[in-house]
């Protein structure tokens, strides 16, 4: 009998390539889209497949422990927005139990309380690059056009300062431009980042890092073509990524997008 994996999928590619791996490694795949707008590839490339949202938590279990997964991972973008707006999510009771519990709403702590139950079920929550080692960078330019001296010193400040309010457990992503910062992520998302400190910075830098005690089981940091389509909205003038702990997805085709439009990219 095969190892099963249950995937709990949000929005973007990384729960296709995750899945790809996963079933090249011999797992079947149990995925589960929690919210709206999971790539549909994803429905063909799964041996098993729901669509349920996050605020089921009660059926998303039930799902699992019915096809008897062992092992679980959580991969793809679920931004906390959707606890907040309203109509956005009608919660079940197990779903409200946890979020009374808890003595938050920092994504740390809403992820680990996910995790305690998973494992209360006895299912373990595992790594999310254990299946994507490949998508992770290695140090230095990874585009055609390496940064100005002036650039390099705004990826040096803002990969900093996003280590701090990753520290926070704030976000992952600031926007800078000569060592000020125009934006910081909170529950809005990267993308929504990068617009608001585009829109008070012209070629601004976007750094995006692991947070310092990153829990590679969940919210791990990636860049890709969404990424890059919102930095050329704002204008952005390049990017600083964390090699080696920031995913790159379909980089072939990211990599293309950010040399067309002159974007400087560097893992750091």
């Amino acid at each position: 009998m095969s190892k099963m994996l249950g995937i709990l999928a949000g929005v973007g590619h990384l729960p296709v390539d995750l899945t790809k791996g996963a079933k090249a490694e011999g797992y079947t795949t149990v995925a589960i889209g929690v919210v709206p707008g999971v790539d549909a590839e994803l429905s063909k490339v799964a041996d098993f497949y729901y669509d349920i949202h996050v605020g089921k938590i009660g059926k998303i279990f039930d799902t699992l422990q019915k096809h008897e997964v062992k092992e679980v991972t959580m991969i793809g973008k679920v931004t906390k927005e959707i606890l907040y707006s309203e109509g956005k999510i009608v919660p079940d009771w197990q779903a409200v139990k946890l979020l009374m519990s808890l003595p938050d709403r920092h994504d740390d702590t809403i992820m680990n309380a996910i995790v305690a139950k998973l494992e209360s079920l006895g299912m373990t929550v595992q790594d999310q690059t254990l299946f994507l080692k490949a998508l992770l960078p290695e140090p230095g330019v990874l585009t055609a056009r390496k940064p100005t001296v002036e650039e390099a010193a705004d990826m040096d400040y803002g990969f900093a300062m996003a280590k701090k309010i990753g520290g926070l457990d704030i976000g992952q992503t600031v926007v800078v431009k000569n060592k000020a910062i125009m934006a910081v992520e909170a529950i809005e998302g990267t993308d929504a980042c990068i617009l608001r400190g585009g829109s008070l910075g012209k070629a601004v830098i976007v750094a995006k890092t692991a947070k310092p005690a990153q829990d590679n089981r969940f919210d791990m940091p990636s860049v890709g073509t969404k990424t890059l389509e919102s930095m050329i909205k704002a204008g952005a003038a390049g990017l600083v990524m964390e090699a080696g702990r920031t995913l790159l997805v379909d980089r072939e085709k990211t990599l293309a997008m950010a040399n067309e439009h002159n974007i400087t990219i560097v893992a750091k």
